[in-house]
């Protein structure tokens, strides 16, 4: 076993529920300039596309994804992601609130941790905020956003729940995460959220959690978050599956993703969290200047292409 510290270095990606897959290609690559890095299906329902959009490299940490599920908005509430943080380069946020407004959008500017934010949401409504610094992202120069304005990567994750402790345990012994200060909720700031950093911490390598005991629980669907990830070590993998099954906790086991290997767990309160490795990476089956651009599935998928390819709808 590896005597580095085991601690996450920071969100690898977010997975989102869509139920139009054709309209949110065109709002993630025309309005927010992300790259589509990987075309492909839900591993475990491939009659759900599973959408990548990322910079132009696929660096993990920029990877925002949604599956496509034919289903009902999601009733936002407790026991879930409420908010998914999108970092952009410094002296950015006037160029971004103009641009937002300029396709109809409603833009909140707000502070989040000392930090400016403008909130908005996607037309199904999941709830976004830009905010600046971080480690920068590869401009994709196809992008319909100027390469010094691109967005570069995650930013914090927001998590609604209805009490502190049961999660925060997870985060400090599970995940080796700390505690990093508390601030106001900008939306009812008699509430308190507080924020849990991995690693040396930063924008990207935050979780900010929203106490709120009144909320009913969230009704899952289009316009909500279906899990977060966070990142790994490649080298350290295995470990933490040996970590985690020696805290007692139920986990999935060691998954291969093909494009990186996960470990899931869902803690306490409800909320999925999934642990992602670095590597191999999205230029493992595609050329990185053709990312995106083809349905590929997994190795164990492909002797069932022409059957996939026949459920899916076209994204143009």
């Amino acid at each position: 076993m590896t005597t580095t510290p085991l601690t996450p270095h920071g969100l690898h990606h977010v997975t989102a529920v869509t139920a139009d897959a054709r309209a949110n290609l065109q709002f993630y690559t025309g309005v927010l300039g992300m790259r589509l890095v990987k075309k492909t299906v839900n591993q475990d329902d491939v009659t759900a596309y599973h959408l990548f959009f990322a910079d132009s490299a696929g660096s993990p940490g920029s990877d925002l994804t949604f599956f496509q599920w034919p289903v009902p908005p999601e009733q936002p509430g407790n026991n879930s992601v409420t908010r998914t943080s999108l970092r952009i380069p410094d002296g950015t946020l006037d160029w971004w609130h103009a641009h937002l407004s300029a396709h109809g959008l409603t833009v909140t500017p707000t502070t989040r941790h000392g930090r400016p934010h403008l909130d908005f949401s996607d037309p199904e409504g999941q709830r976004l905020s830009l905010v600046q610094g971080g480690p920068h992202g590869t401009p994709w120069a196809g992008s319909s956003v100027p390469t010094d304005k691109q967005i570069h990567g995650l930013g914090p994750s927001e998590l609604t729940l209805p009490n502190l402790f049961p999660t925060t345990r997870v985060l400090e012994r599970a995940y080796h995460m700390t505690p990093a200060g508390t601030y106001p909720d900008p939306e009812q700031p008699t509430r308190t959220i507080h924020v849990y950093a991995m690693h040396d911490g930063g924008p990207h390598a935050e979780l900010h959690l929203r106490i709120d005991p009144a909320l009913p629980p969230a009704r899952p669907g289009a316009g909500g978050v279906h899990h977060i990830a966070l990142r790994v070590q490649d080298d350290q993998y295995h470990d933490w599956n040996t970590h985690l099954t020696s805290l007692g906790l139920r986990t999935s086991g060691e998954v291969d993703r093909h494009w990186f290997h996960s470990i899931y767990y869902r803690e306490p309160q409800g909320i999925l969290i999934e642990l992602a490795t670095d590597g191999p990476g999205f230029t493992v089956d595609e050329h990185p200047d053709h990312l995106g651009e083809t349905l590929i599935l997994a190795p164990f998928l492909e002797p069932r292409r022409a059957q996939i390819e026949a459920g899916l709808t076209p994204l143009s």
